[in-house]
């Protein structure tokens, strides 16, 4: 990691968070791209690929489940760990913080929505 700079880089193909382990905080994408993919009977489909500013794992600061999906550097990717008590604090400052992440999980669901009616109706 560069002197002064937060994150941690990962190299390509590296695991981030792994899918099925439990999780106590988010990450912001700082620099590079993530893929988040789900595992199932040893196979893997791409779920979405993650940019500078992309989050993820902020359902971990909601729950206390499992990660629902692994997420991989994509080439290499530097992230910025963030844990509830840091978030928390975080949002008493600014509250924007809190609605810009609820925004992007808004975003989430309707895209899924969205695919759930296209795998259904065919459309």
């Amino acid at each position: 990691m560069e002197t002064g700079e937060l994150g941690k880089v990962y190299k390509n193909g590296e695991i981030i968070v792994r899918q099925g382990d439990v999780g106590d905080c988010m990450y912001v994408v700082q620099s590079g791209q993530a893929e988040v993919i789900k595992e199932k009977e040893g196979k893997e489909l791409q779920l979405n690929v993650l940019g500078e500013g992309g989050i993820f794992g902020e359902m971990a600061l909601i729950d206390k489940e499992v990660r629902s999906a692994t997420v991989r550097a994509l080439g290499e990717v530097r992230i910025l760990t963030v844990d509830k008590k840091t978030f928390l604090r975080l949002m008493s400052k600014d509250p924007t913080v809190a609605f810009s992440i609820v925004q992007k999980m808004s975003h989430r669901i309707r895209e899924l929505s969205n695919e759930l009616v296209k795998l259904k109706f065919g459309c």
